[in-house]
């Protein structure tokens, strides 16, 4: 077993081999949260969006088959606190979702762009990171801390999760621990319900692939990077996560704290952690999958209203994202992996927030034309 002082090295390397395996298979199934909406919208193509689901599903059965062994105690990540900012994530989810319409894709599909080639995701990336900072510790900081998160649920448990949830307003114990399970057999035999979806066997393997990253970081982060007792101050630690909890993956904070990595890359209390290693991670895999599929090329803006647009689809979703605590991945897959109800509303706030925008578009269009 790796010694202590070698557990970063742990941590940010299977982070990065983890987010490289996302990236490669998100680059080959076209995996993309905001086109799944946009196919069931527009096309009424819901096999993306099944795919999304199953994704979801195979990472909820990972998480809790950890916690259920002992593994992970998902109370302490950043999801399930007992004070639950509900308009931060409605308000936070709802402008992501917005944003990642104008910019063509949300947080990682902004990566797997990234890495085949895309220049124009290039800028989106820049604008997220610089938001996203904003958001954290800047001018963003003082409007969200202010205005929205004050507004919140405070529950009389240790944490908000469904299961807890239910077994405060009464739902005996034994049942509540059910919900998990009853939740992943629903989505599943919703995902498989369509005979179109059942035939293609390369989203089904995108779906579980991409759900298995997720379970797997939270045992990485949770499990393997967890001290029980640090020795330096005798407290639990989380190694090499920004939030100092355990973490999965999520793509809007951490590419805040890689713009911070690289400038003030001399300045050694900033190092590299769980979440940059993944930002960097799905780039890499989702390029060496470009280019053995030889799907690799350039792309950039053409026109300076589509510059507008991305540019503003980057900043919408840098502080959004942070305002709902992650993104389509961040929330939509690794947060409702954890149950929390946070994450249900910043879930179903993302896929409102793209719908209007998809309205906004197509408005715009009709009255060019």
């Amino acid at each position: 077993m790796a010694g202590i002082d070698h557990l970063p090295a742990v941590v940010t390397g299977g982070a990065f081999l983890l987010a490289a395996v996302f990236g490669a298979v998100g680059q080959r199934v076209n995996f993309c949260t905001m086109g799944a909406i946009s196919d069931a919208a527009s096309f009424g193509d819901w096999r993306r969006m099944r795919m999304w689901a199953l994704a979801i599903a195979v990472a909820m059965a990972g998480a809790a088959a950890l916690q259920s062994a002992g593994l992970v105690d998902f109370a302490k990540s950043i999801y399930t606190a007992p004070r639950v900012a509900w308009l931060s994530m409605i308000a936070g989810g709802f402008l992501f979702g917005f944003g990642m319409t104008l910019g063509s894709g949300c947080g990682s599909k902004t990566l797997i762009r990234i890495g085949g080639g895309n220049l124009k995701s290039l800028i989106v990336l820049v604008f997220i990171g610089i938001s996203a900072f904003m958001a954290l510790k800047g001018l963003f900081a003082v409007w969200r801390v202010q205005a929205l998160d004050p507004v919140r649920l405070d529950l009389a448990a240790r944490t908000s999760d469904l299961p807890t949830v239910l077994a405060v307003l009464g739902v005996p114990a034994a049942a509540a621990a059910f919900v998990p399970w009853l939740l992943v057999a629903g989505i599943a035999a919703w995902v498989f319900a369509n005979g179109a979806f059942r035939a293609t066997r390369e989203m089904i393997a995108g779906g579980i692939l991409i759900g298995a990253v997720v379970a797997a970081g939270w045992y990485l982060s949770g499990h393997v990077g967890f001290l029980a007792e640090d020795p330096a101050t005798l407290e639990e630690k989380f190694i090499a996560t920004n939030s100092g909890r355990m973490e999965s993956l999520s793509f809007v904070a951490p590419v805040a704290y890689l713009l911070e990595l690289l400038i003030y890359w001399t300045d050694t209390s900033r190092v590299l952690t769980f979440g940059i290693a993944a930002v960097l991670g799905v780039i890499a895999g989702a390029c060496a999958m470009a280019l053995a599929t030889k799907t690799f090329r350039w792309e950039s803006f053409t026109t300076a209203e589509d510059l507008a647009h991305h540019v503003a689809g980057g900043i919408l979703m840098g502080f959004g994202g942070v305002t709902a605590l992650g993104c389509t991945i961040g929330q939509g897959i690794t947060g409702l992996s954890t149950l929390a109800i946070g994450s249900f509303l910043a879930f179903f706030s993302i896929v409102g927030g793209c719908l209007a925008a998809l309205r906004y578009q197509i408005w715009r269009v009709s009255r060019s034309a």
